[in-house]
């Protein structure tokens, strides 16, 4: 059996292109079934978390006319960082990775953003931010992520017509977008659950940065919990990435976005424009309402709400979109 090799969106700005990967050992299970159902979807799902990754195997970027080659880290993750020495274009376009396996060559095809000239860049969370988790309370999120499917799984009332106008928000090329970016704390496992989720519903298509990936049965019961630093760093490092844009953040009150954004305006202080923090419980959280009178504080705009309606309200009042 052959070692698989899975791409993951990338993103270039004028002067470097970072695209990246994993490549695991063969398995006759490793493809999660979006169609099983109850246990099935169960054992599926759990099986995501009980893949095995090759550490330090060949990894070659096709890039232009030169072949880059680097190798996977221990956990058989990759990330190509290199300096563009020429324009790339814009908008999404295609990168190609490959790996040999006994003489034979394993080619698979991605695509990386290189966002048009513009002012705004969105960084959004997932669980509970878009997609309904319950991640304030762990046995519903696990019954959720194991017994319902990804066409089972529920989006938030509003959610799409709200993100695609900030996706399209300043821009009079219908073809050109907005850098749009899911930050999460869930495991590079569920990358293609969550492709194929915002695919589904048709949300704007979008870098995805995950957590580092899980490898056994005891990492699936932890799943999004834990340290939430990888979160800030990833964020942090795309406002490094793109100094010039100004950003939008989106998360939710369950467990800790307002701590992390609140961090990332203190250090990015003319550079977020606005942050909308959905409300998960029945009522607003004092300590949320707090660092969000702070951030209003730092002349960043804020919204606290229960419905993406009110979101979209406060961006068309704030003058993000029309």
């Amino acid at each position: 059996m052959k070692p698989i090799l899975k791409l993951y969106r990338g993103y270039a700005n004028d002067q470097e292109l970072i695209v990246m990967g994993h490549v695991f050992k063969p398995s006759s299970s490793n493809d999660y079934d979006f169609q099983k159902k109850h246990f099935k979807n169960a054992t599926s799902v759990i099986k995501l978390f009980q893949i095995k990754t090759i550490p330090n195997h060949d990894v070659y970027l096709k890039h232009g006319d030169r072949q880059i080659h680097t190798k996977t880290l221990d956990d058989g993750f990759f990330k190509f960082c290199i300096p563009l020495k020429k324009q790339t274009g814009f908008g999404w376009m295609d990168y190609h990775v490959s790996i040999t396996h006994k003489n034979e060559t394993i080619t698979c095809a991605s695509t990386f953003i290189r966002p048009h000239e513009g002012d705004l860049g969105i960084i959004s969370d997932i669980d509970d931010t878009f997609l309904v988790s319950h991640t304030h309370n762990f046995f519903r999120k696990l019954y959720i992520l194991l017994f319902r499917n990804v066409n089972d799984r529920k989006i938030f009332d509003e959610v799409v017509p709200h993100y695609k106008a900030l996706s399209s928000a300043g821009r009079d090329n219908k073809n050109e977008k907005n850098a749009f970016f899911y930050i999460s704390s869930s495991e590079w496992n569920l990358y293609r659950f969550i492709v194929r989720f915002a695919k589904i519903h048709e949300l704007p298509r979008a870098v995805i940065l995950l957590k580092d990936i899980k490898t056994g049965l005891t990492d699936f019961f932890m799943s999004g919990r834990g340290n939430h630093d990888h979160k800030f760093e990833k964020i942090k490092h795309v406002l490094e990435f793109y100094p010039n844009l100004k950003y939008v953040l989106l998360g939710d009150d369950s467990q800790h976005d307002p701590i992390l954004y609140e961090r990332i305006c203190k250090i990015f202080p003319v550079t977020v424009k606005a942050v909308y923090i959905r409300q998960t419980g029945k009522h607003k959280k004092e300590a949320t309402k707090a660092i969000l009178k702070n951030l209003e504080n730092l002349e960043v705009s804020v919204c606290y709400f229960k419905n993406s309606s009110e979101a979209i309200e406060h961006s068309k009042k704030i003058g993000i979109i029309k």
